[in-house]
């Protein structure tokens, strides 16, 4: 079993609170409607939308992927982050068992602020071929 990690960052000249109520709290409704070319659904599958929800993502036509399940594990809503974790769908693939991300919205100088998204994948299987001449 091995384990992936990355860290990426972007910024937005919205503020932290807008930003993180836009992507996180309300994406059910705005996400569809802002790239409907990618995202046909987001719906609540159970829970209330808060921690411990399961949301599902079906994905437009002509992305190759159709559906992602995942769970809501952590919402701060005074620090502006979000954990949550992709357990079922074909994003997976063959041989992950999840994706976690989380996600802080900084302020920064500006009035805007910065992303910080990291993600890790956990359950990959890999292979190492080693060849004896």
């Amino acid at each position: 079993m091995g384990v992936i990690s990355f860290l990426q960052e972007f910024e937005s000249p919205v503020d932290p609170d807008r930003l993180f109520k836009a992507l996180i709290l309300d994406s059910c409704n705005l996400c569809p409607k802002l790239l409907p070319q990618h995202i046909k659904s987001i719906d609540i599958i159970e829970g209330d939308g808060g921690v411990g929800s399961i949301k599902q993502i079906n994905f437009a036509r002509g992305i190759h992927f159709k559906y992602a399940k995942y769970r809501i594990d952590e919402l701060d809503m005074e620090n502006f982050q979000c954990r949550y974790t992709i357990t079922e769908g074909d994003v997976l693939g063959e041989k992950l068992k999840s994706i976690e991300y989380e996600m802080k919205f900084v302020a920064d100088h500006g009035g805007g602020c910065i992303c910080k998204m990291s993600k890790l994948e956990t359950g990959y299987s890999v292979t190492v071929s080693i060849f004896i001449k």
